[in-house]
């Protein structure tokens, strides 16, 4: 009876230890489930900026300016289409800033998501974390 006793602190300990090594590997799972959500958020968004700067880019042919601004009056239709021109190249910089920002959170997901399913997988095989890169 004496021996059971003074195991239990051992017991206790050894239990406490498994359960958190299972919570924290369920934690990286579930922050990698959370980057891969995101990821996919951001492809999605990408893919839709994609198909309006395609949009823009057939808008800015010389012939599609020419009839977006065909039904307006004006002594100086040049002037008109200059503005049309103008208004397109300015939409398609800004969209051009959008998908570089979101290829770059799409870069930083990919990375985190690998991290995470490294942390995952030495937490599974009873690591604490994958050893350092030196």
């Amino acid at each position: 009876m004496k021996k059971l006793v003074s195991r239990i602190p051992a017991i206790l300990l050894l239990s406490g230890l498994f359960a958190i090594t299972t919570l924290a590997q369920t934690s990286a799972q579930e922050i990698a489930a959370n980057f891969r959500l995101q990821l996919s958020e951001v492809q999605l968004r990408l893919a839709e900026l994609q198909a309006r700067k395609e949009e823009i880019e057939e808008d800015l042919k010389p012939e599609n300016v020419e009839r977006s601004v065909a039904g307006l009056g004006s002594t100086h239709p040049e002037l008109l289409r200059e503005e049309r021109r103008r208004q397109l190249e300015i939409a398609k910089g800004a969209l051009r800033l959008q998908l570089d920002e979101l290829d770059r959170s799409r870069a930083r997901l990919e990375t985190a998501i690998a991290e995470a399913d490294a942390l995952a997988y030495w937490q599974s095989a009873g690591l604490c974390s994958p050893p350092e890169d030196k």
